[in-house]
């Protein structure tokens, strides 16, 4: 049976889940030393409310035909901003290190974010292909693009969650501007996202923390930059090749979160500088391979959906990585496919199915041309 959708891009991320459970696998034994727990039942979760979910979402999404898909839009985004504001609710919101990002379900947690973010790029998608040459006017261009990301941000800065704000919006940005958007919009977007990004910085006093310490790293190194000087400390330890798999020394007591904003430092150590190359060529590879798949999208919206999804992701990857390396101020954000998180794996094993649904009704030109 021939494979419909995009060899190539199922196994980058056939690659990076299994090798991410490996790795998730190796930092989640950090936990003996920090905590005194076994670290199965988290690598049992990560699978079972995580991988076994998200599989079976890639494969709904994958084989829903294209028009099917683009019924449940709207309905999706409605839903997941409701159920995102959930999050307020007393009993029902999880607060955790005085942020609301979760809903209790009482055998485990889910982080609607994570599904909010694809429910924002499906619906800008599905309008800006509607509204196609008509975005050049500023009421059913940029007036709509506020509205429909705009929303959603607002409720991702009241959890508060900062950084997948940015990844909204950077990648909602680059879909406004792939559809044909004017110069005069992306200066407004400019002037108006560093006067919102200059006043929460200045509200927020974690925010403060996050940027004095990537400016002054070495500063305050048993307090506000505990966390970085570690991460340095053990992608160094890695030297060329690295320790070993499952040699991290970091992970035990030293690095904090280990298993999930800072796996990629017990990455870096255990595979050293050779590893982390080949890791961040893997993801180079995704974003180069579902752009691909974008641009020889049957349609408008398949174009733009499949852009979006291969953003998040990309966005996502790489921001993680560059506060780990200290080229930028920490973010929190999760590896994708490799940090634990069951609802940020299953939504980016979800984005890959739309993704391979995008490559799968490519014209068939296109496709004997892949």
């Amino acid at each position: 049976m021939k494979f419909a959708g995009d060899r190539l891009f199922a196994s980058i991320v056939l690659i990076l889940v299994v090798g991410g459970i490996a790795l998730f696998t190796s930092a989640a034994l950090g936990l003996l030393a920090r905590v005194g727990a076994s670290p199965w039942h988290l690598v049992l979760s990560q699978i079972g409310l995580g991988l076994v979910p998200g599989f079976i979402l890639l494969v709904i999404l994958r084989f829903t035909p294209p028009a099917r898909l683009a019924q449940f839009v709207v309905p999706f985004y409605v839903a997941m901003l409701v159920i995102t504001a959930l999050v307020f609710v007393p009993h029902v919101g999880l607060s955790l290190n005085g942020a609301r990002r979760w809903i209790n379900l009482g055998f485990t947690t889910f982080q609607p974010g994570e599904f909010l973010k694809i429910g924002v790029v499906l619906m800008l998608a599905a309008y800006l292909a509607h509204a196609k040459t008509k975005i050049k006017d500023i009421r059913t261009g940029l007036v709509p693009f506020a509205l429909i990301v705009g929303v959603p941000c607002l409720l991702l800065i009241a959890m508060p969650n900062t950084s997948t704000t940015l990844i909204v919006g950077l990648t909602c940005a680059a879909m406004y501007f792939l559809a044909g958007a004017p110069l005069r919009d992306f200066v407004i977007m400019i002037v108006g996202s560093a006067v919102a990004l200059v006043a929460l910085v200045y509200m927020r006093p974690y925010l403060r923390e996050r940027v004095m310490t990537f400016v002054h790293p070495k500063d305050n190194a048993q307090t506000t930059g505990y966390h970085i000087q570690q991460s340095l400390i053990a992608i160094g330890s890695g030297r060329i090749t690295g320790r070993g798999f499952g040699q991290s020394v970091q992970k035990f007591n030293y690095l904090p979160e280990a298993e999930s904003d800072s796996v990629f430092a017990v990455y870096g150590e255990e595979f050293g500088f050779i590893g982390t190359v080949l890791l961040v060529i893997l993801f180079v590879a995704f974003a180069m391979r579902g752009l691909i798949i974008a641009s020889g999208a049957a349609s408008i919206f398949g174009t733009l959906a499949a852009t979006g999804l291969t953003l998040l992701i990309t966005f996502s990857a790489f921001m993680n990585i560059g506060a780990l390396l200290g080229i930028m101020p920490l973010t929190g954000l999760p590896l994708p496919f490799i940090s634990h998180g069951g609802t940020a794996l299953m939504a980016a094993l979800a984005s890959v199915g739309i993704i391979l649904n995008v490559a799968a009704h490519r014209p068939k030109r296109r496709k004997a041309l892949d």
